[in-house]
């Protein structure tokens, strides 16, 4: 007898109905959403008509002003087109936008169908559309329409699309397209790119220059090969995106893609903007990169006629500009060859607002594009105003007395010396803040639980940000930490606000083409210093200006508050050199940081210039060069007195020391006297007089970096 037959199982029925029952309704909804996009299509593409270009495509100039909203500091992008006939336009360029940004255009229809879809999708969804486009949406978009990534744009985009690729022959769209498209560097249009990046018309681009310029497009801004290494890197790997698109498209054979592909061609370096020329480019680049974090796009800000208003003093700009280059002049002792090698950096901003009033940042934008008032490097002894600051916050006086001689700190192997070799005993925390004494200071942050790490937070309130350098260790306040010129004299002006720390920043405002504001900084405030602390802290500086290591300051003939900076690095052999040099000075009104360094890195020894590069020597008078311009007119306002807080902290014995001194004791709350005139191993020359400073100091202990600084 036959076995009967096993029986199914019923669980396979079940998936298969399931699977049956997903597909159906898969199939209705796909169904419907094509259905309603036919629909929305249908009647848009009959309702919409390709508006005029000549009536609606304008590019207007942005300018830029100074703070008064006159005078006119520069520009943004004035359309540079040179306009070609489809004739004229190469073919290795036609080929390369093509094979780069819509390789089906020669047969699509001039719209993308999954972007349509996705389109129609997001109106359902309300999401955001982006990608997809073709060079016949792009166009649509550059000559008619915003940049916002909306649904709605995006389904206006590709009726438009549609209804031009209709009404206009595929040629005359491509030419269009390479005439208006932004390249960057303020060249719209193939020709005016290709003289912008190789001096050349177009015709005589070579199949590497035109794949190049074409794989720009993608992202002008972020593509600039002489932007820096990682721009360039990313302009290879869309270079050769497109040569791969030359190839599938038939228009390169594997031979021609090996001899182009594992490099970019040479870029000339070029004057990309004559109206970035001289120093006035580094404010230019200021004011763009802060209207691009404030969400402006580079297409409001090349060419939509925008009135930026920035926050720079026109006098204090030229003044800033003159006093770096004479005083460079100077240094250099009338050589050109010697100046171009030295950097002067000056950055100044308000005290109540923390708007830039005024910043040099090198002689030419367009020969060298480095920021040297925004570039950080060793702030020297400027970096003890943040260890003041934590010793107060940890319960010390300006009365409280530390070890003024070298001694050589507990657990730690190398002696810390002063400048000059000098000893000055037990020295109160004031004077160790006027005459600069190095050990007392290093004596202060070892006697604060976690004192390196303090010193650094106190930093940080005051509204610096970290950079290199920032070691959390007993010697922070000789100068290891590295700060821009515009942070430094933004972390004072913290001190001369009593407490209270303003960002700084480079735009006021800025009005479109009608006139209307649509921009207003508004003031971006932090507190995270006590007004008490403030006080001390400028009292003290006041008194660096008054008769200490920054005296020269004083022939402002306001009142004055600052701290000197000289930074000196010695490497393993011993050697050692001045690496850079400061004067950050305030009044109530104004903050200004001033900084030399040398070399193309800024890391060259300034002693190259003259034996000894004191903070109190070229720093300063390039300051007071500055201040009597920028402060000329403003009322003379006096700092608070010291606050005579009673210390906290209970007397301890000094480290061991070379030279035998007191222990550190509290004195009773009294009001600070003021001190004699020190002896500083910093000069004080007269104002504008030549400045010759003594000897460098012996540079202390055996690390390869370290600093004594004055």
């Amino acid at each position: 007898m036959a076995d009967s037959a096993p029986k199914r199982s019923a669980e396979p029925t079940k998936a298969r109905g399931r699977l049956r029952g997903f597909l159906k309704w898969a199939a209705i909804g796909l169904l419907s959403v094509m259905l309603l996009g036919g629909v929305v299509a249908g009647v848009g593409y009959a309702t919409v008509q390709l508006p005029d270009p000549n009536a609606e495509f304008q590019t207007n100039t942005s300018f830029v002003y100074y703070a008064d909203g006159r005078e006119r500091l520069g520009s943004f992008q004035v359309q540079n087109r040179v306009t070609l006939d489809f004739e004229d336009i190469p073919q290795n360029v036609k080929d390369a936008i093509v094979a780069g940004e819509n390789r089906s255009f020669w047969t699509d229809p001039g719209i993308s169908f999954p972007g349509l879809l996705r389109a129609v999708g997001s109106v359902i969804t309300r999401d955001d559309v982006v990608g997809g486009s073709t060079i016949t949406q792009q166009y649509i978009k550059v000559l008619y329409l915003s940049q916002e990534k909306t649904a709605t744009r995006k389904i206006k985009e590709i009726l438009l699309a549609a209804k031009m690729g209709n009404e206009m022959t595929k040629e005359e769209i491509l030419a269009g397209y390479l005439n208006t498209v932004y390249f960057g560097r303020g060249a719209y249009g193939i020709e005016a790119a290709a003289q912008t990046y190789f001096g050349k018309g177009a015709k005589k681009l070579t199949d590497a220059e035109a794949i190049a310029l074409t794989a720009i497009v993608n992202s002008p801004g972020n593509l600039d090969p002489a932007a820096g290494d990682k721009q360039a890197a990313d302009l290879l790997e869309r270079y050769q995106y497109t040569i791969n698109g030359l190839v599938e498209m038939g228009k390169f054979t594997e031979a021609q893609k090996a001899e182009l592909y594992a490099a970019l061609p040479t870029f000339p370096k070029m004057k990309t903007d004559s109206r970035l020329g001289g120093p006035k480019g580094f404010l230019l680049k200021m004011v763009q990169d802060e209207l691009k974090a404030k969400g402006f796009t580079e297409d409001e800000i090349n060419g939509g006629g925008l009135k930026v208003i920035s926050t720079f003093d026109g006098k204090a700009q030229d003044a800033a500009v003159a006093a770096a280059q004479k005083v460079t002049r100077q240094a250099s002792g009338g050589s050109a060859k010697k100046a171009k090698d030295l950097h002067a950096a000056i950055a100044s901003v308000s005290v109540a607002t923390g708007e830039v009033i005024a910043l040099y940042g090198g002689p030419d934008y367009v020969d060298s594009s480095r920021n040297w008032a925004t570039t950080a490097r060793p702030v020297g002894s400027t970096f003890k105003a943040y260890a003041l600051l934590a010793g107060l916050r940890d319960g010390f006086t300006l009365n409280d007395t530390f070890n003024g001689n070298s001694f050589t700190p507990k657990g730690d192997a190398r002696p810390v010396t002063n400048a000059g070799g000098g000893n000055y005993g037990t020295v109160t925390l004031l004077k160790a803040t006027t005459s600069s004494i190095n050990s007392a200071y290093v004596d202060l942050v070892s006697q604060i639980p976690s004192g390196g790490t303090k010193v650094l937070e106190a930093a940080r309130d005051a509204g610096l940000p970290e950079a290199a350098g920032w070691i959390p260790n007993d010697r922070v306040p000789l100068g290891t930490p590295e700060v821009s010129p515009l942070n430094q004299a933004s972390g004072f002006a913290t001190f001369a606000n009593e407490g209270t720390h303003q960002t700084p920043h480079v735009v006021k405002e800025v009005k479109d083409s009608t006139g209307a504001t649509i921009y207003k900084a508004s003031l971006e405030s932090t507190s995270d210093v006590d007004p008490d602390d403030a006080t001390d802290v400028t009292y003290a500086l006041s008194k660096v200006a008054e008769d200490g290591t920054g005296r020269r300051a004083a022939a402002l003939g306001y009142p004055v508050a600052g701290k000197t900076g000289t930074y000196f690095s010695q490497d393993a052999h011993g050697r050692s050199k001045t690496m850079a040099s400061w004067f950050v000075g305030y009044t109530k009104q104004i903050s200004t940081a001033v900084m030399f360094v040398a070399g193309d890195e800024g890391t060259s020894d300034l002693d190259n210039y003259t034996a000894g590069f004191y903070g109190s020597g070229y720093p300063s008078l390039t300051w007071l060069e500055y201040m009597r311009v920028a402060q000329n007119g403003l009322p003379s306002e006096e700092f608070d007195g010291p606050t005579n807080r009673v210390s906290t902290q209970k007397p301890t014995l000094a480290p061991p020391t070379t030279a035998s001194a007191p222990p550190r004791t509290s004195a009773a709350p009294t009001t600070i006297a003021p001190t004699a005139p020190p002896t500083t191993t910093e000069p004080t020359q007269p104002t504008g007089g030549p400045v010759t400073p003594p000897g460098n100091p012996t540079p202390p202990g055996q690390a390869p970096t370290s600093t004594v600084s004055p």
